[in-house]
């Protein structure tokens, strides 16, 4: 038995030694020349750059690495096709593990508390950011750069040319997370149906204006009752004016926290986030790293006017002119929905849906025609009637490496290559090409994409243009995302099941989470646990005096429904052309 047991660890360190031995330039070349094309690097320079991965990785051959992310198309491509290149280039096998995006905020939260190694890195919304420049659990990568992380960074990494790195900055100035993908929530319609003369003209006699993109919440509400109660069919197909998801689940409250309350107008004016009150409704004074509430009572807006009025809307259109079935949707299954082809409009969609909104017909997509040309568009999102020039427009997810400090220095530096292999520019065209969630500049303005830009709905053009950086993530505002995005679903979820009215469900959602901040507070006063930048709570006052006060939280308006205002698709995608 001791014998079996020896030939058989001989048997796995020779496998092993042949292995690591086979990783190296021929490797990288079968790469570059099979699967890295397109590229912005030449392939000298794309060899040029995996030399030096390979010469990086020498200490770390033969180890294994965990890594995790939530399931989209960009991270589907590196766990199966990237994990493969990086392993046969450099020796070091990556298990990147998928899930749901809420069990990888539970993972990221609970090796935060426990201190344990659960993986040695995360594709972590930088919505975190504000968590992680706080509680300083997370490797400070300015610092890891220049210093014991610094024989392990690409000197073609390029910081400059990451659009999202503002976004993973904290508020000292250093970066925390590296942006591995990014997609922002703009609105979708069916160009080919907005574009029928029949159509105009009768949304026209009806409203009297144009049909086209919405500008404010009134013209979508005014579009979505046209589409679901007086077009109700096209081709024989029943037709709604509107798609959401509303299940109980935590991407629910995150549908909220993401911008729903800022478009409607809740926040106050700032980017990339309300100043001194966010998307989420906490107030942080300016020059200030210590929020002071997210109750009207202590200065906040989560459960003012706008913020209700926010809820109410999201609930009427679910209930009045979503599909059936739209209520019990998450944010996955609202994308196969989406592509049936029955939907006219959605308020609240994500660019990183466009690559599987792109198939083909023959896969099932019924919104391309025979050669492969999206029937819709996307555009800005429409804003509520508490909007004001100068708030945030909407919400950019930016996915990005986050290195935890629990993971050991050996394990942080090979992940860490693993980070940057596959945010390279030797792989990142093709990556993009893949999954659609740009990171680069450099990338999107590749000639590829300009190739292929009419197949995919005006999402090359929005990221060229300088409106890529107006859609935000979460700011700094938000002291610890884990412990406060758990409370938002379950509130939101008692509107839609008809428990509370949106008024009911924040209040008591702005009440929980002054209480939890409240916690925070203590904690962050006796073990400095928020490095002294913890909420530091208002005094309640009576609601009418921050209600009175210029900006947010702001007082009920008399008309929460102007006239409705559109604009053509057309003059809104030579805008973004022109930059």
């Amino acid at each position: 038995m001791k014998f079996s047991k020896l030939f058989m660890s001989a048997a796995l360190a020779l496998t092993l030694s042949a292995f690591t031995a086979m990783a190296g330039k021929p490797e990288a070349e079968r790469w570059i020349n099979n699967e890295f094309q397109p590229s912005v690097f030449s392939k000298a320079e794309q060899m040029a750059e995996m030399e030096w991965f390979i010469k990086a990785a020498e200490p770390f051959k033969g180890m294994e690495i965990n890594v995790l992310s939530e399931t989209i198309p960009t991270h589907s491509y590196e766990s199966k096709v990237l994990t493969e290149a990086f392993e046969e280039i450099t020796g070091i096998k990556v298990n990147h593990q998928l899930l749901g995006e809420g069990e990888v905020v539970q993972a990221v939260q609970t090796q935060m508390q426990t201190k344990r190694n659960l993986y040695d890195a995360y594709v972590n919304d930088s919505d975190l950011i504000g968590t992680h420049s706080r509680l300083q659990l997370a490797y400070n990568l300015t610092d890891f750069m220049a210093g014991e992380g610094k024989d392990v960074t690409s000197p073609t990494l390029d910081l400059n040319d990451f659009m999202g790195v503002q976004f993973t900055t904290g508020p000292d100035g250093d970066l925390y997370q590296l942006p591995d993908q990014q997609f922002a929530n703009l609105y979708w319609f069916r160009k080919d149906w907005f574009d029928r003369p029949d159509l105009q003209a009768a949304f026209k006699q009806k409203y009297g204006y144009d049909l086209g993109v919405p500008v404010n919440w009134s013209a979508y509400e005014d579009i979505a009752e046209f589409f679901s109660n007086d077009v109700k069919n096209i081709d024989g197909v029943q037709i709604y004016g509107h798609m959401d998801y509303g299940k109980r689940a935590p991407d629910l409250g995150w549908r909220m926290t993401d911008a729903w309350l800022s478009m409607a107008g809740a926040g106050s004016k700032g980017e990339p986030n309300g100043i001194p009150v966010d998307e989420w409704g906490i107030r942080m004074e300016a020059g200030s790293c210590n929020p002071v509430g997210a109750s009207v009572s202590r200065g906040g807006a989560a459960n003012g006017p706008a913020a209700v009025y926010a809820i109410r809307k999201w609930d009427e259109w679910l209930r009045a002119y979503a599909p059936p079935g739209a209520a019990s949707y998450d944010f996955y299954q609202s994308l196969p929905a989406l592509s049936q082809g029955n939907v006219a409009q959605q308020i609240f969609w994500y660019t990183a849906f466009t690559a599987d909104m792109v198939k083909s017909r023959a896969d099932g997509n019924n919104t391309v025609d025979e050669s492969g040309t999206p029937l819709w568009r996307m555009a800005p999102s429409p804003h509520g009637p508490y909007w004001e020039e100068g708030q945030k427009v909407g919400y950019q997810d930016v996915g990005s490496w986050t290195i935890l400090k629990s993971t050991p220095v050996d394990r942080a530096k090979a992940a860490w290559l693993y980070a940057q292999f596959v945010t390279s520019k030797t792989v990142d065209v093709k990556k993009s090409d893949v999954g659609l969630t740009f990171i680069r500049d450099s990338t999107v303005r590749h000639q590829h994409f300009t190739e292929r830009a009419s197949k995919l709905g005006g999402l090359v053009e929005f990221y060229r243009s300088p409106d890529r950086v107006a859609w935000s993530p979460t700011g700094i505002n938000v002291p610890d995302y884990p412990k406060l995005a758990q409370i938002w679903w379950q509130q939101i979820g008692d509107v839609n099941s008809g428990a509370f009215t949106p008024q009911e469900a924040m209040d008591r959602l702005a009440g929980e989470m002054d209480q939890v901040m409240s916690r925070m507070q203590k904690a962050d006063e006796a073990a400095n646990v928020y490095g002294g930048c913890g909420p530091r709570l208002n005094e309640e006052r009576d609601p009418s005096y921050w209600l009175n006060q210029p900006g947010s939280p702001k007082a009920k308006l008399a008309n929460e429904k102007p006239k409705g205002v559109t604009v053509s698709y057309d003059s809104l995608i030579k805008r973004w052309s022109q930059n």
